[in-house]
């Protein structure tokens, strides 16, 4: 399956002013010229794959246009790989930031480049979903998650980049400024969500080192699919509330009886509708036998994810509506938040606490 695709329109980058800066910062740097593809996954941050021969990179740098207040920061984002690859080693390490705008046009850090299988909405094509597989990816992906909660990170440089206390307060705070902030269409159920998430806050647990965008397209795998090789993607990385994190990879992680408009509202779903995957409480329930977390207030969590979702769509909606990226696949994102916003009030309300 090929993950890479041609530069979208827009989002190209200056090619020669990129080779000139690599040559001055890598010693040897090759003589070959320099390739450029895109990562055509994501939706934030634009990332690309740099090739020159045998050398490889990739680069992050935020999206076009303005953005969000605190987000899209590629120092911090490269601080905290740095800090996290030796603990974690499946986080890509890092090699260099770069603040100066006038290589990528915004700032930009470079990392190393990994390689495997990746499984979307579907695996690479010759590669049959078994029932087995699809087992071992479920636990790989709920085991790594588990490892990742696990880590010891007190006397690591990652706490100069958290601030766990009150974390889950400031997050649901937070999130409704940032929903405000890029409002564009009105959704009757908006305020009834709100005030639901603001009263009932549960108590946090332990802090923990977070991913907090822990999805299947995010990581890559082994060949034999028996071990995770890279996972991506750590912009909201944090030490935070383990079961916020837990309800973002479940917010992601869709099934087959859930509403066509939640299945699809990113295109094609996630290949975990298929019924070799566990469903999310599955994976919630073998979450808490390894981790020996409690889960009980997870619905919670699940009804903030959807909203989270929901506030991070509106915001490359509103990108998108203004101009400032000519993806088409945002054009489809105005209806999406809406379900993503009755999804978390069903929640709430328990009628699906997955």
């Amino acid at each position: 399956m090929a993950y890479t695709i041609p530069v979208r329109e827009g989002e190209e980058l200056n090619v020669q002013r990129l080779e000139d800066y690599l040559k001055e910062r890598f010693t040897g740097f090759p003589e070959q010229p320099l390739h450029i593809e895109q990562f055509g996954t994501g939706a934030s941050n634009l990332t690309y794959a740099l090739q020159a021969g045998d050398w490889e990179a990739v680069l992050r740098r935020p999206p076009l246009g303005p953005v969000a207040p605190k987000a899209h920061d590629m120092k911090r984002e490269c601080s905290f790989l740095e800090a996290l690859h030796p603990l974690f080693p499946e986080a890509p390490k890092p090699y260099l930031y770069e603040e100066n705008p006038s290589i990528t046009g915004g700032p930009f850090f470079l990392m190393e480049r990994r390689k495997g299988v990746m499984a979307d909405s579907s695996l690479p094509e010759g590669m049959e979903l078994t029932e087995e597989r699809g087992r071992i990816l479920s636990e790989l992906m709920a085991d790594k998650l588990v490892q990742l909660h696990s880590i010891e990170y007190e006397t690591s440089g990652l706490i100069k980049l958290s601030k766990p206390e009150g974390f889950l307060e400031r997050q649901v705070s937070g999130w409704i400024e940032r929903y405000h902030r890029s409002k564009t269409d009105e959704i009757p159920q908006i305020d009834e969500v709100t005030d639901w998430l603001e009263k009932n806050l549960p108590k946090s647990g332990a802090p923990s080192v977070i991913h907090y965008d822990y999805k299947l397209n995010n990581a890559l795998f082994t060949e034999d699919l028996t071990d995770m090789a890279g996972l991506f993607d750590w912009e909201m990385a944090t030490i935070g509330d383990p079961l916020a994190d837990l309800g973002a990879a479940m917010s992601y992680w869709v099934e087959e009886d859930d509403p066509g408009d939640l299945k699809y509202g990113f295109g094609k779903p996630s290949i975990t509708v298929q019924p070799e995957f566990y469903s999310r409480q599955q994976f919630v329930q073998r979450y808490a036998e390894k981790s020996g977390r409690d889960v009980s207030a997870f619905p919670y969590y699940l009804s903030f994810a959807y909203f989270k979702l929901a506030v991070i769509c509106q915001q490359i909606y509103s990108r998108y509506k203004k101009g400032q990226t000519k993806d088409e696949r945002f054009a489809r994102f105005a209806p999406f938040v809406r379900t993503l916003i009755e999804q978390s009030l069903l929640t709430a309300k328990g009628i699906r606490h997955g």
